[in-house]
């Protein structure tokens, strides 16, 4: 897969077949659709084209939403490079890009810049400013241009059932098992391991403290997780707690992980981490003992999830 930083740096020797979209989580429904464009490229020899956006359009348009991603841009690209297509175009989003008109769009994008000979879209995509334009327009400019447009149409994208809007509703509900089930992978989060209070240690479970720099990244709710990462080539187990450590003083969200059967420096390492499911939410115990007590259940939950789920 060729990777584009935007429309102006994409090069093809061949017309392509196009879909548009941000493609944040890129679930099963995304995947529905990108099979579809590898699919039709392969069949009518020519080359498939991702067009996607970065900032998302919400984070530029409506900067008070707060909108959080399910992926970074990194994350996504990686996801994107196991399909199959050929060329993944990551134009920046901007104000100006968004005033420009769906014609502006179709003939100096789609036409001029991606060569595009198809359009594959869902029956509900709006483009141009203000996004006034819909499906049947852009089925106006094929005639007027020369490419052929394929709808997904309602009933299938009902059929999927799925959406980043539902995944990402999910994750800030705790309900990990769900959003995977959607996303069918595990959701992740990837940063490195920075020094925490290392209060881990005198309770004799050291974590890894993550730090992670995309601030737009998807959190999910505060609560304690069962977790797992492959750490030097091999695949480790443990229990992740996301929150403020409230028994201890604390005020300020971290992401720590006990890897079990783990004893490694990890600190300056990045890791990715999946998480498969929540043990509880996070509560502010009576007593550091009552904590304790809490992790040690967390711990027995947590080997006991591992052994029915991923027992070899």
């Amino acid at each position: 897969m060729k990777i584009h930083k935007g429309a102006n740096a994409f090069k093809s020797e061949k017309q392509t077949v196009v879909t548009i979209g941000t493609f944040d989580g890129v679930h099963a429904g995304h995947q529905q659709i990108i099979k579809r464009l590898v699919d039709a490229a392969k069949i009518e020899n020519l080359e498939s084209v991702i067009f996607t956006f970065f900032p998302h359009p919400r984070m530029v348009l409506q900067k008070e939403s707060g909108l959080k991603l399910i992926n970074t841009i990194e994350e996504r690209t990686e996801i994107l490079e196991d399909t199959g297509i050929d060329h993944l175009v990551v134009h920046p989003f901007t104000q100006q890009f968004s005033r420009l008109t769906a014609q502006e769009f179709v003939r100096d994008i789609l036409v001029n810049r991606l060569k595009a000979k198809k359009v594959i879209i869902g029956y509900d995509h709006r483009f141009g400013r203000n996004r006034t334009a819909d499906i049947n327009t852009l089925k106006q400019f094929g005639e007027e241009y020369g490419f052929e447009v394929e709808e997904i149409t309602k009933q299938e994208v009902d059929q999927v059932a799925v959406s980043s809007t539902k995944i990402r509703n999910a994750l800030l509900q705790g309900r990990v098992e769900q959003a995977n089930n959607y996303l069918q992978t595990p959701f992740s989060l990837k940063g490195v391991v920075v020094r925490g209070r290392g209060l881990g240690k005198e309770f004799k479970y050291p974590t890894a403290n993550v730090s992670i720099k995309e601030d737009y990244k998807l959190i999910p709710k505060n609560g304690v997780y069962v977790v797992s990462s492959t750490i030097d080539g091999e695949k480790y187990f443990g229990m992740m707690n996301i929150g403020t450590n409230p028994t201890v003083g604390g005020e300020e969200q971290t992401i720590e992980t006990y890897f079990f059967n783990l004893d490694k420096d990890l600190y300056g390492k990045e890791l990715r981490i999946e998480m498969l499911t929540r043990i509880r939410a996070e509560k502010k115990f009576s007593s550091i003992e009552a904590l304790k007590i809490a992790m040690r259940q967390d711990e027995a939950f947590s080997k006991q999830y591992i052994r029915d789920n991923y027992a070899q």
